[in-house]
């Protein structure tokens, strides 16, 4: 059975198939070599030349995540900000992008920065309103317009099909960082991105012991051969066993997704009702904004993200946090376990983020003790 036929999941979990041709072995061997001998006529009829281009540890995780993104080819990145930064620094000098007013903090802030610097003209817009996409894209100007959707933090979601036509009548590309829906809710070059970004760091690896990006490209064009360019000659790559790790951890996204997404979408439908809670920001919910088009571009669930809003403030939202047992505090997503984290304290003065606001990422433990430990912390409850 070819592998478009099959279930992703089972894709994922056999990460295609692949065995050692040499030993039959179901899991093929680590490479950690940096180079590679040349035929006696000094030809490299083999392929490989030298690791930062041509690891051939990365040869199945990329194939795996392009048969689960429908792409064309991917590329692995050291890690998710290397990944996002290589898409715009294949642009054109001072290539006018647009951005979301929302997104992952370090990514805008390095864009800030390069258009400060004037090596980047950027706008930044709520691409939820798809108004101010029409009036941001400029024909024949914007090179490249950048979606996050669902938005980290708020969780905000963008329609990546009415981005995509947009986009593309503006005569540009579109790049869809894709990390908090994964393939397994949303395949975003089916809806007519051209770039899929994930930081692979997150659910793709899912143990918090990775630090990775990848790039998926819907066509092997002259902007991808730019972006594989980009890649050799930045050097920011992958090492060979962080790429191991990688694929082990892919073999399991499929169940460590959907149980997170079951768990998140109870621990969002209590705490909508706890007395403490001013808002929980989560597209599984039927009242929240971007629940529609999340419902049309999700398949499965609405993802293992979400924030509350504790009423009282930042410091007691700080209080609540400093209370749970289970939650643990600390940075980053998409791993097997919870975690909790005050934004605002984190992205500084410049945030968007609401002081009263804590972003929670659902692992796979038992979700009636995340709700336990919640509702404890919450009412103040050591």
């Amino acid at each position: 059975m070819p592998h478009n036929a099959r279930h992703p999941a089972t894709t994922a979990a056999q990460a295609l198939g692949w065995t050692d041709r040499e030993t039959g072995a179901v899991i093929l061997p680590m490479h950690t070599a940096t180079t590679f001998e040349r035929d006696p006529d000094n030809q490299y009829r083999r392929g490989r030349i030298y690791a930062r281009a041509d690891n051939p540890g990365y040869d199945q995780p990329e194939a795996l995540i392009t048969a689960l993104e429908g792409g064309a080819a991917s590329l692995l990145f050291a890690s998710g900000m290397a990944a996002a930064t290589a898409v715009f620094r294949s642009l054109p000098a001072g290539a006018h992008v647009v951005a979301p007013r929302v997104m992952y903090w370090a990514l805008r802030r390095w864009l800030a920065a390069e258009a400060a610097k004037g090596l980047l003209t950027v706008d930044f817009v709520d691409l939820t309103a798809l108004d101010e996409l029409r009036a941001a894209a400029q024909p024949g100007a914007t090179a490249l317009v950048w979606i996050e959707t669902p938005a980290n933090p708020l969780w905000s979601v963008t329609d990546i099909a009415a981005a995509a036509d947009i986009t593309h009548q503006a005569g540009a590309l579109l790049a869809v960082d894709s990390t908090a829906a994964t393939p397994v809710l949303t395949r975003p070059i089916e809806f007519g991105a051209d770039i899929v970004m994930h930081s692979a760091t997150k659910y793709l690896n899912g143990h918090s012991d990775v630090i990775a990006g990848a790039l998926t490209g819907a066509r092997r064009d002259n902007f991808w051969q730019c972006l594989v360019a980009e890649r050799g000659a930045g050097g920011a790559i992958l090492g060979g066993f962080e790429a191991y790790l990688l694929l082990r951890g892919m073999r399991t996204l499929f169940p460590r997704v959907e149980r997170a997404c079951r768990s998140a979408q109870l621990i969002a439908e209590r705490m909508a009702a706890h007395p403490n809670v001013a808002a929980v920001l989560y597209p599984g919910l039927p009242s929240d904004p971007g629940h529609a088009v999340a419902a049309r571009q999700m398949a499965g669930g609405f993802g293992g993200m979400l924030s509350l809003r504790v009423r009282g403030g930042e410091a007691a939202a700080i209080a609540a946090a400093a209370r749970l047992r289970i939650w643990k505090r600390a940075t980053s997503l998409g791993g097997v376990e919870s975690l909790v984290e005050h934004r605002a304290s984190i992205e500084g003065m410049s945030s968007p983020v609401p002081p009263d606001l804590l972003r929670l990422s659902v692992g796979i433990e038992d979700p009636g003790d995340l709700i336990a430990d919640l509702e404890a912390a919450l009412s103040g409850r050591d």
